[in-house]
C-alpha cells in the first residue's frame, strides 16, 4: 500500500510539473515590520483578488529587500514607503533605474520623540535637547549605568538610522543609550511605564494607534531646516553617521505605495489600481488600531473594510 501511495504521489507530482496546475502568485506584496504597512498590504491583497481576479501573496521583507525584489521581479508591491526616509531607495529604483513606480497620493505622517504626559509632569522635560543634560537623562536610567535609555526604532527602519544621526547632532547620544528593538516590545514598555507611573521617552509617529491609547507629549524642537539636514544611509556610505547631520525636527513625511514598473505590461489593471489608491492619516490610523489594539485578524478585517468602503475602493478602480 505504501509503495502504491508513493507511485501515486510521484504521478501527481509529474502531472503538476507537466501541466503547470500549481502556479506561483500573480503578484507578491512585500511587507516590512510595522503595523500600518501590514494592514495596507492586506487591504491591497483583498482588493486585487476580489476585483482583478489575481492571486496575491504577502511576503515579509525589509525596505531594501522589497525594493530589490521589485527591481528583480520577485516582488511587485511595497504598500507604504516613507518619504523622505527612503529617499535613497526611491532615487535609485524610481528616478535612476525606472524599475519602480511611485503612487503620487501620499498619506501625511509625522515623526518625533515623545514622552507620556506623566513623564512630562514628573520630570519637567519640554524640549528634545533637554536630554543632553545628564541630570535630565538620569530620569530615564532604568539599569543604573548612569545613562538614560531612549527607543529610537526597530532595526532595519531608515528612521532608526536617522534618529542615530539626530542623537549625534543634538548631543544626547552622550547621555542616552539608543535602544533598537522590535516595535511590539517597545510599545509594551510604554504600556508598562504608563501603568507603573515611570518615566519613558521614545520614537513616535503618525499614522499610529499609540496616540489613541495614551496621552502623549511630543518633545519640542527647532523647525525643520532642509539646509542643515544632511542624511546619508549606511547603504550609501560606510561613514554615514560621521558625515551626516540632522539638528532639528523632521519634515512632514508622506507614505506612498510603490510598485514594479513591469506591472504596466504584465498586469496593467493592477498597475492602474496601485497608481490610484488614495488613503489618509485618519483611515490608516483606524485600520492599524483595529489590528493592533482590537487584535482583529488582518485578513478578515481587510475583507470587512473593503466591503464597508466600497465607494472609496471603486474610485481606485476607475
Amino acid at each position: 500500500m505504501k509503495f502504491k501511495n508513493l507511485l501515486a504521489s510521484a504521478a501527481i507530482a509529474s502531472a503538476i510539473a507537466f501541466t503547470g496546475t500549481v502556479q506561483a502568485a500573480d503578484l507578491v506584496i512585500g511587507v516590512p515590520n510595522w503595523p500600518s504597512v501590514r494592514v495596507t498590504a492586506h487591504v491591497l491583497k483583498v482588493v486585487m483578488e476580489d476585483n482583478l481576479g489575481l492571486e496575491v501573496e504577502l511576503q515579509n521583507g525589509t525596505n531594501p529587500v522589497v525594493f530589490e525584489g521589485m527591481d528583480a521581479g520577485s516582488m511587485q508591491v511595497h504598500p507604504e514607503v516613507w518619504m523622505p526616509n527612503q529617499v535613497n531607495l526611491n532615487n535609485t529604483y524610481v528616478k535612476e533605474k525606472g524599475s519602480v513606480r511611485m503612487n503620487p497620493n501620499g498619506v501625511a505622517g509625522d515623526q518625533a520623540m515623545c514622552v507620556t504626559k506623566g513623564t512630562a509632569e514628573r520630570t519637567g522635560i519640554v524640549n528634545l535637547s533637554d536630554l543632553t543634560d545628564p541630570d535630565m537623562a538620569k530620569n530615564f536610567d532604568t539599569d543604573g549605568d548612569g545613562m538614560g535609555e531612549i527607543w529610537i526604532g526597530a532595526a532595519g527602519w531608515a528612521s532608526t538610522n536617522i534618529e542615530k544621526i539626530r542623537a549625534k547632532s543634538y548631543g544626547y547620544d552622550q547621555t542616552m543609550f539608543l535602544k533598537e528593538m522590535d516595535e511590539t516590545l517597545a510599545l509594551a514598555e510604554v504600556d508598562n511605564a504608563v501603568a507603573q507611573n515611570s518615566d519613558i521617552v521614545f520614537f513616535c509617529y503618525t499614522p499610529h494607534h499609540m496616540f489613541a491609547l495614551h496621552d502623549l507629549v511630543i518633545l519640542k524642537e527647532p523647525a525643520h531646516d532642509e539646509a542643515t539636514w544632511n542624511v546619508i544611509q549606511p547603504t550609501d556610505d560606510p561613514e554615514w553617521l560621521e558625515k551626516s547631520e540632522a539638528p532639528n525636527a523632521w519634515s512632514t513625511a508622506y507614505l506612498h505605495i510603490h510598485y514594479a514598473t513591469e506591472l504596466e505590461s504584465t498586469h496593467p489593471a493592477a498597475a492602474a489600481l496601485l497608481s490610484n489608491v488614495k488613503l489618509d492619516t485618519a483611515i490608516v490610523s483606524a485600520m492599524t488600531y483595529a489590528l493592533v489594539v482590537e487584535k482583529q485578524d488582518p485578513e478578515a478585517y481587510a475583507k470587512k473594510w473593503v466591503s464597508e468602503n466600497s465607494a472609496l475602493v471603486d474610485s481606485w478602480l476607475q
